[in-house]
């Protein structure tokens, strides 16, 4: 960890400058455009349904990662962490919830819309909150586990942020790392890409392409691929090896994953965009709601 006013190892003055004014871009177009979905579903009456409760719960996950870059982005800017090792087991364990409920959300949304495009019926509001209260469960419990001493958080090579520490490649870490992995990263990424698989081919039968199928999966991919392959290198051969700037790179990858998500599952969908309006524009959206 980088003390105040030194630099963190392996930094340069404008390396470090670089890498806080690019979390903060990511975290505040993150938290403005998932902020404008929250908002659109808790004011626009017509946005309520159980699929969009899939879309709010990712905006929330991806809002949460938005906030964990933000901190890490006013950290780095001060060039030291501030708020201690207990700051930083919160930091690590909060930024682990929200990115393991994106991933999960994701591939719920991509099971939901699956669900009622080859199926042709509406999914039901007790699917949907059963589906919610999974993946928020699921994505605390594992990321509670680093607490209780199965896998650990630490800072990482800027020393401003807090992650899952892959820096010992122990057998602690290496046991965690591929059954969370399976779980949390493979099983979703399967689901998401076999969903949107069958939609591909109902919509090729039906000859109306209606959903994007193959961002949401390059999404997942690009994503958080490179830190699946960090943590796996990590397991298998000595980090340290790599350069504290290469190092550093899949997180800011992985902090442009909401902004991405909020343009693909609500910019890109005329009744979120429609939403948008209504919330902001509440004279005009009664009006609408009455034509």
């Amino acid at each position: 960890m980088a003390t105040s006013g030194d630099l963190p190892t392996g930094f340069g003055e404008l390396e470090v400058l670089t890498v806080g004014t690019v979390l903060l871009v990511e975290a505040l177009s993150g938290l403005s455009l998932n902020g404008l979905t929250i908002f659109s579903f808790c004011k626009t009456r017509e946005l309520r349904t159980p699929n969009h409760l899939l879309v709010l719960s990712l905006a929330v996950a991806d809002s949460g990662i938005s906030l964990n870059a933000l901190i890490a982005a006013i950290s780095s800017l001060l060039r030291h962490w501030p708020y201690g090792l207990e700051g930083c087991q919160a930091h690590g364990f909060q930024g682990f919830v929200t990115a393991l409920a994106s991933i999960s959300g994701s591939a719920a949304i991509a099971w939901g819309r699956c669900h009622h495009h080859c199926t042709r019926s509406l999914l039901g509001w007790d699917t949907a909150v059963s589906l919610v209260i999974f993946v928020w469960l699921s994505s605390a419990f594992w990321a509670a586990l680093p607490l209780l001493g199965w896998g650990h958080y630490n800072y990482e090579p800027l020393g401003t942020c807090c992650t899952l520490d892959y820096s010992r490649g122990d057998r602690n870490f290496t046991s965690f790392l591929f059954t969370m992995a399976f779980f949390n990263f493979l099983v979703p990424l399967f689901i998401t890409l076999t969903s949107y698989q069958l939609m591909k081919q109902k919509f090729a039968r039906s000859g109306r392409l209606q959903v994007n199928t193959t961002l949401p999966t390059r999404t997942l991919l690009l994503g958080w691929g490179p830190y699946a392959l960090l943590y796996f290198y990590a397991a298998i051969m000595d980090v340290n090896s790599i350069s504290p700037k290469l190092q550093m790179v899949p997180a800011l990858i992985a902090k442009m994953v909401p902004t991405v998500n909020a343009i693909n599952y609500a910019l890109c969908n005329e009744l979120l965009c429609g939403g948008f309006s209504l919330g902001l524009l509440p004279q005009k959206g009664k009006q609408d709601r009455t034509q």
